[in-house]
């Protein structure tokens, strides 16, 4: 009896070892600190089924809060997705490492190194390029009768309140900036006070400083009027074709959102992992459809969806066309290397369906 009683046991401990053997190497997770509705879903689950593990994403709606967020403290990030900008101010104050080129051969055989002089950080030494996008005006064709291509219809009365500014600093100073005449970039103190005093006559009709809240707002008839950026109008437009989309006659902003990898990342080779499997034609192609923000890629592009590639939203910032394609009446001028965002004057463009 005694004998059997034994046994018994020994099964049981060889069974429990096997159970806790087994549930005893949990999947990897990637922790990601992005822009909202900002990479498809499906990407992210067919990453994680190839790679076996799981991706957590985070999301931030403006550099400053991301920013602010980490130096408070928040940690266990791997890649984080800031603009050009703030991945070099994060990457000098030894936020970021330096990427490993040997494990993402995609990115060094498909980035379309003509974009190259956009980034502070050209030799992707420690960003990757992952969407770059314009800034501009999305209005309501409906409700605006007689829109004008400035930023001065952020004055406008019939606005009131039925308005918003992008909840970044860099891109409302811009603006106005531009509207003054002065460069994008400028460290002169009274150009920067005339255009906090422009800033804060426009802050008395708008209604609030936001990003994915006001796209949607305005895709139901909340606001009239709303500074925005060229993918997430793109977005709206497919749905509401009363919504238009111009870059103002003063000129506007262009930039890069990029992958970059914590210096403390725990998982920084599935990182590289990541960066890379975003990078493969079909994936960079996939993800454009869904987002409508345009990768620098010299084979995805080419893989996107036709519908999306003729309109000009998209089309006109793509490496054969962009800033120096003949329906862009003016190039995109280099910007010095401490520069970012990029001062950039288009005509005004309307979103087609």
């Amino acid at each position: 009896m005694k004998q059997i009683i034994l046994f018994c046991a020994l099964v049981l401990l060889a069974s429990a070892a096997f159970v806790l053997t087994s549930c005893g190497n949990p999947k990897e997770t990637l922790h990601i600190y992005n822009w909202g509705d900002y990479i498809s879903d499906d990407v992210i689950r067919k990453f994680e089924k190839e790679f076996n593990c799981k991706v957590k994403v985070d999301v931030f709606d403006s550099n400053e809060a991301m920013y602010a967020k980490l130096k408070a403290g928040a940690g266990g990030y791997d890649i984080i997705v800031p603009s050009s900008y703030m991945a070099k101010l994060m990457y000098e104050q030894g936020m970021l490492r330096d990427l490993d080129s040997a494990l993402l051969p995609n990115v060094t055989k498909y980035f379309d190194r003509s974009y190259s002089p956009l980034s502070p950080d050209g030799e992707l030494k420690y960003s990757v390029p992952y969407f770059v996008s314009f800034t501009g005006i999305g209005y309501d064709t409906t409700r605006i009768k007689d829109f004008q291509p400035t930023w001065r219809m952020f004055e406008r009365p019939e606005i009131k309140k039925r308005s918003s500014l992008l909840n970044d600093q860099r891109e409302v100073m811009g603006c106005a900036l531009r509207t003054l005449g002065y460069d994008v970039n400028s460290t002169d103190q009274k150009q920067i006070d005339e255009a906090v005093a422009l800033i804060q006559k426009w802050k008395q009709n708008i209604a609030k400083f936001e990003v994915d809240d006001a796209k949607r707002a305005l895709a139901s008839g909340e606001f009239f009027l709303i500074q925005t950026y060229s993918g997430d109008m793109l977005q709206v437009s497919m749905e509401k074709p009363n919504v238009a989309f111009v870059i103002p006659e003063e000129g506007s902003t262009v930039t890069f959102d990029n992958f970059t990898v914590v210096r403390n990342s725990r998982n920084s080779k599935l990182a590289h992992e990541f960066i890379n499997f975003m990078y493969r034609p079909e994936i960079a192609a996939e993800n454009m459809n869904e987002i409508m923000y345009v990768t620098p890629h010299t084979e995805a592009v080419k893989l996107v969806d036709e519908k999306l590639r003729r309109n000009p939203a998209f089309a006109y910032v793509l490496p054969e066309g962009g800033c120096n394609s003949e329906s862009v009446p003016e190039s995109l001028p280099v910007p010095p290397v401490q520069s970012s965002p990029v001062q950039c004057s288009h005509l005004p463009l309307r979103l087609m369906p």
